[in-house]
């Protein structure tokens, strides 16, 4: 040991005695070893706080003692020391709470530690010191503030527990913050410890995994350079973050801010740990103002009946022998009990602490004080499980059986056992690793109308629920940096509009990127990193914001080219049934009866269903018209091109024949008659196994056009629908072969010229339509079939009628018999 045997601070008798280990007082000089002569004493300074720190202890052992409740009959008794915030003066520390106050010359020792559990340290460096001496002994060790994650590593430190919890759970927690509230692009600095370090590496991993990025991450040490704490601070000034997180210890915040002064570092948004977040001592700097609008986690508040009364009654005459009571009043009142210089007012000791403003008298943020207050209660309950207590009063039949030398490491695995509930409603207990539940005060720095710093609770943390809903808010305003009401912006690149994806900026980390429109019928509503496609029948609006249905496309009756083909099948069909009129009117003639009536008649009925039909293909396609559609206009076309067929037949026959004339027609009628039903039939029979087996149906085409959805006719069976189309091409052909045959028919009865010139007009249109048809997208192929179906039809009621009809209404002195057979030799 270097230097003399340390000897505790604080101290009281009793039967089983607990040891403290706070910093109180804060190194403000580094120890200079040379290894050749003693080192120079530490100098430290008072730390009120801590102070508070140990009062609380103290006040919480006595309060057990005068309990009857909580272990009978059993006194407690305490030694405090002192860590100074620094590893070596914790080793000396360490050693004095596991050695005796007195020096013995016996050779033997007994192995036993004079105390048997540890309330401290307040550093995580510190307690991990702590650790490495009393882990040897299996003495417990309960830290009220020590937060690094390395403490919950149950192999390594089998005997530690803290009743604050874990950085693990912090630094999720204020990356889960940083993430609330849309900031991605954020600056970091940690104390450059093991509170720190650790700490930082686990936020830069959560902050990771919510997509936030870290700008910058520095270090500082309190017992550092100051050109270290110039730099860094000016790394912060030259950073574009805009929000700051700082997992920094107490004595570190207050020497970095102290620079931040000094380079007017301002408006940013500080997030800080929960070891300076509630620090009244900051919020009294004269820097605070650099801290407006600070966010942070803090362990939940809570009230502590008496302490405030027991901290103001401390005072230097309880204990005159005390050179720490006499400095903290010496510091709190600035006198002296021994003044040298005329300059230094003298001490009386009887100043009132009720008339101080200070880190020890405030007990408004009792925070870390009550996790002091529980860590003793544990270590108190535990003993009363150990020693088989039994609840005390005035019927007390079980004492605790206090043994000569209860072991420490007996405690170790009571304290793991232990559940209770403090006076303020607080459940106590320790998980697996030691550790108590994660529950968080979200607090926010504000000012109070009289310009004081408050600290306003503005949201929860609890790591116990389900992810998504472990930060909640309670809807009370935040004040934000410099004290603005609105949120600041710290992205490196502002979020995509609608409609953009963002795209990675090559040696730059994820957060800066460029925006990249979407393509056709994908969307993006986030700034994402790849846009999503729209579902098939869905595609994307105008700004690729959202999908929205496609527009479905069909020949529809509204449509101009649909009302127009309409009218075109309605007058056809008008204008055939007028001719038929006509040709009734004149069923009596010459001219009617040499053109095979009976046969004009089916003609001109199977040309009026020609006509109709073509009404099947406009509008939404169903089964019902699916099925209708090409079947009725084949067997239509059959009809009528059998009609035609049949009247060539005749025709021809009728002036080739050798018999005379007026023989052959009535012995034709029955084969007339016989052909027409047999032509026709089969073509009904052909689309009768179609609409067996694979009859056409309505389909979605969402192949031919991305960007609409075509309502069509699937055939359902494609050599089917060229079975009925080759069928009447077939008769088309045989018709037009033999009217060719014909051609040459007197002048007076050329029937079979405009016979074969309508089939030339028939054919020419089915053989144009082929290709048209093929190659025609959406709805223009079903119009380009209705051309077809309209140009056929007209042309063959033009070819055949026309003249005739012309010489019934126009010419009827050429509607004679004589005429037609003026020119005809028999």
């Amino acid at each position: 040991m270097l230097g003399s045997r340390e000897l505790p601070l604080m101290s009281k008798e009793g039967d089983i005695v607990i040891g403290g280990a706070f910093s109180l007082h804060s190194q403000i000089s580094k120890l200079l070893l040379s290894w050749t002569e003693s080192p120079e004493p530490l100098t430290c300074s008072i730390n009120l706080r801590e102070f508070r720190f140990a009062q609380t202890m103290v006040f919480a052992i006595e309060e057990i003692n005068n309990s009857s409740f909580l272990l009978p009959n059993v006194s407690l008794g305490y030694k405090i020391f002192d860590s100074c915030a620094s590893a070596l003066p914790t080793t000396r520390a360490g050693m004095g709470l596991m050695n005796g106050e007195k020096r013995t010359s016996e050779k033997n020792c007994s192995g036993q530690s004079s105390i048997h559990a540890v309330v401290g340290t307040s550093e995580s460096s510190t307690t991990i010191v702590m650790l490495q001496i009393s882990g040897i002994f299996q003495i417990p060790v309960i830290s009220h503030f020590a937060t690094c994650a390395c403490l919950s590593n149950r192999k390594e430190y089998p005997s530690f527990f803290r009743t604050i919890p874990s950085d693990y759970y912090q630094s999720r927690a204020l990356a889960k913050l940083v993430k609330h509230f849309g900031w991605t692009w954020v600056g970091a600095v940690r104390s450059d410890n093991d509170y720190g370090n650790n700490g930082m590496a686990t936020f830069i991993e959560a902050a990771n995994q919510e997509g936030i990025c870290v700008e910058y991450s520095e270090a500082i040490s309190r017992t550092g350079s100051r050109e270290n704490v110039e730099r860094v601070v000016r790394v912060i000034r030259g950073g574009t973050a805009s929000v700051l997180v700082a997992f920094l210890a107490y004595d570190e915040m207050d020497v970095l801010l102290e620079e931040a002064l000094s380079q007017n570092l301002t408006e940013l948004q500080w997030v800080g740990s929960e070891s300076w977040i509630t620090s009244a001592h900051l919020a009294k700097k004269r820097y605070s103002g650099i801290l407006s609008g600070s966010l942070g986690f803090a362990i939940r508040k809570a009230k502590i009946s008496g302490l405030q009364d027991f901290l103001l009654k401390v005072n230097p005459s309880q204990e005159p022998q005390s050179n720490l009571l006499r400095e903290f009043w010496e510091t709190t009142f600035a006198c002296s009990f021994r003044s040298s210089t005329p300059d230094t007012k003298l001490c009386s000791g009887a100043e009132s602490l009720r008339d101080v403003d200070n880190a020890f008298t405030d007990v408004s943020e009792l925070r870390i004080s009550n996790n002091v207050y529980k860590a003793v209660y544990a270590v108190a309950h535990a003993l009363h499980s150990m020693l088989n207590c039994k609840q005390g009063g005035e019927n007390v039949t079980h004492p605790c059986k206090l043994r000569d030398r209860p072991e420490p490491r007996q405690v170790v695995k009571y304290l793991q056992d232990i559940n209770f509930t403090v006076e303020s409603g607080e459940n106590v207990y320790f998980d697996e690793n030691g550790d108590p539940a994660a529950i968080y005060e979200l607090v926010n720095w504000q000012r109070n109308p009289a310009g004081d710093v408050v600290f306003t609770t503005v949201g929860k943390y609890d790591a116990s629920h389900p992810d998504g809903n472990q930060l909640t808010m309670n809807g009370v305003n935040i004040t934000w940096a410099a004290e603005s009401v609105e949120k600041p912006l710290s992205v490196c690149s502002e979020n995509c509009l609608p409609g953009f994806r963002t795209a990675i900026i090559k040696g730059k980390p994820i957060c800066c990127f460029s925006c990249v429109p979407c393509a056709a019928g994908e969307v993006s509503n986030t700034s994402s990193a790849e846009c999503s496609q729209c579902p098939s029948e869905y595609w994307s609006n105008v700004n690729h914001s959202k999908c929205v249905p496609k527009v479905i496309e069909f020949l529809s009756y509204g449509e101009t080219m649909g009302a127009l083909l309409t009218a075109f099948s309605l007058c056809g069909a008008s204008l055939t049934l007028v001719v038929l009129c006509v040709f009734f009117r004149f069923r009596h003639t010459p001219l009617v009866k040499a053109s095979n009536s009976e046969l004009s008649f089916l003609l001109l009925f199977s040309l009026t269903l020609c006509f109709l039909c073509s009404l099947a293909f406009i509008g939404q396609p169903t089964a019902w018209s699916c099925m209708l559609r090409h079947t009725a206009c084949g067997v239509a076309f059959a009809l009528c091109i059998s009609c035609i067929l049949a009247k060539t037949i005749t025709v021809v026959m009728a002036f080739k024949a050798k018999r005379p004339a007026n023989m052959f027609p009535q012995c034709s009628a029955p084969l007339q008659r016989t052909s027409v039903i047999g032509c026709t039939l089969i073509q009904v029979f052909i689309c009768v196994i179609w609409l067996a087996f694979a009859p056409p149906f309505p389909h979605k085409n969402i192949v031919y056009a991305n960007e609409k959805i075509i309502l069509q006719c699937d055939l359902g069976s494609a050599v089917a629908f060229w079975a009925v189309l080759g069928y009447v091409g077939f008769l088309a052909l045989l018709c037009f072969i033999l009217a060719f045959l014909g051609r040459k028919l007197p002048d007076n009865f050329n029937e079979a010229k405009f016979i074969t010139f309508s089939m030339l007009i028939f054919s020419a249109v089915w053989l144009t339509f082929i290709p048209a048809y093929v190659s025609s997208p959406g709805k223009f192929t079903v119009a380009v079939e209705i051309f077809a179906i309209l140009a056929s039809s007209f042309g063959l009621l033009f070819c055949i009628f026309a003249p005739k009809c012309y010489i019934l209404l126009l010419k009827p002195e050429r509607n004679t018999k004589k005429h037609l057979m003026g020119r005809h030799k028999l």
